[in-house]
């Protein structure tokens, strides 16, 4: 099935994922991928919530859950009610891409559009799905050579599942989903020496 038309729908789980055009960098510098975070905080994030997340140079990988159409309706206060669920969660994408790719442009003296359209998502229908999605995007930057060790990279969500700094992303969900840190650890590890 094609991974770009699929509709978004309440309550559903989804990678989302996306690329530079033309595989181009969407992170040009450093600085880029905690921007990027402050765009998906604002645009994003209400509408769904974060379970996964990895940021490579040109490309990055989200492990989703849309909020319920009773949330959903809450926040648009009112607004776009003729619209469907499904509008207002791509919507919710579009605007941050949208508002990401006008910043990187306005900053590095370029023009046109800095993402593929439209976004890739696959819907996740089954517990073992959701539990193999964890790790490969968690091993994602090693997978292309950027780290040696996934779990030194810092632009993915494995470090951030083990602290306990303030977060947006729903860790105690992960952590439960595994019975706690040492399992997540545990399923990590097996998964590196299967791989």
């Amino acid at each position: 099935m094609e991974t770009r038309r699929i509709p978004l729908q309440p309550e559903c789980y989804y990678q989302i994922y996306n690329r530079g055009i033309n595989g181009q960098d969407i992170f040009l510098e450093e600085r880029n991928y905690p921007y990027f975070f402050e765009k998906y905080s604002r645009f994003v994030h209400p509408f769904f919530e974060t379970y996964a997340y990895c940021l490579l140079k040109n490309h990055f990988h989200l492990l989703v859950r849309a909020r319920s159409e009773e949330d959903l309706r809450h926040l648009m206060n009112g607004k776009h009610k003729e619209k469907s669920c499904s509008y207002i969660l791509s919507n919710a994408f579009g605007t941050f891409f949208k508002s990401y790719s006008l910043s990187i442009n306005k900053c590095y003296d370029r023009t046109g559009g800095l993402f593929e359209e439209p976004f890739r998502r696959i819907p996740i229908e089954s517990d073992s799905y959701f539990t193999r999605l964890i790790h490969y995007i968690h091993f994602n930057p090693q997978k292309h050579g950027f780290v040696d060790d996934f779990r030194k990279y810092p632009y993915s969500s494995y470090q951030s599942h083990m602290h306990s700094k303030e977060t947006k992303l729903n860790r105690n969900y992960v952590l439960n989903w595994f019975d706690g840190l040492d399992q997540y650890i545990r399923f990590h590890e097996q998964m590196q020496e299967d791989t």
